[in-house]
């Protein structure tokens, strides 16, 4: 399902879905990601209200799990692994050279691409490993980027 914008009736029709239980906060803000792209910020007190647990005990998760993004995402989503078995075969350069040729850090979006870290894709054999709009490439080098994130240019122009 395509991202939509942040829409609070929708966001309560997952709650709803989910029981509106504290216990299932984990997988309402995973529906949240899979309808809305991210956790906006109006999610908070209306997740803590609606599950009767605090603001912070919301913010607390969120800001616990990496995939928990609290800005809409770039059209195209790129990750790449920063476990010990892809930086042992070359994440910690691919990173770099991932943000040079973006011109984003780590952890930041422009409208047409998200540049985000992932802590295993589970695919160690094949490292480095990235991941495209939630899609496991292995063995990615510089090279191997630089064609991915150029393919990335154009579909976004």
């Amino acid at each position: 399902m395509n991202p939509i914008a942040w829409d609070a009736a929708i966001a309560r029709e997952i709650i709803e879905e989910h029981g509106a239980r504290p216990e299932m906060l984990v997988q309402i803000l995973n529906a949240f990601l899979r309808r809305f792209g991210y956790v906006a910020a109006d999610a908070v007190p209306l997740l803590a209200d609606t599950l009767n647990i605090s603001r912070a005990d919301v913010h607390g998760v969120i800001s616990y799990y990496h995939d928990f993004r609290t800005r809409p995402p770039g059209r195209r989503v790129v990750k790449i692994c920063q476990a010990e078995a892809c930086r042992a075969m070359g994440a910690v350069e691919l990173t770099a050279a991932a943000e040079r040729l973006s011109g984003l850090r780590m952890g930041e979006s422009s409208d047409a691409l998200s540049l985000e870290p992932v802590y295993c894709l589970g695919n160690c054999a094949l490292g480095p490993a990235a991941m495209l709009d939630g899609k496991t490439i292995g063995r990615v080098d510089r090279d191997r980027l630089a064609k991915l994130l150029a393919d990335i240019e154009e579909v976004v122009s």
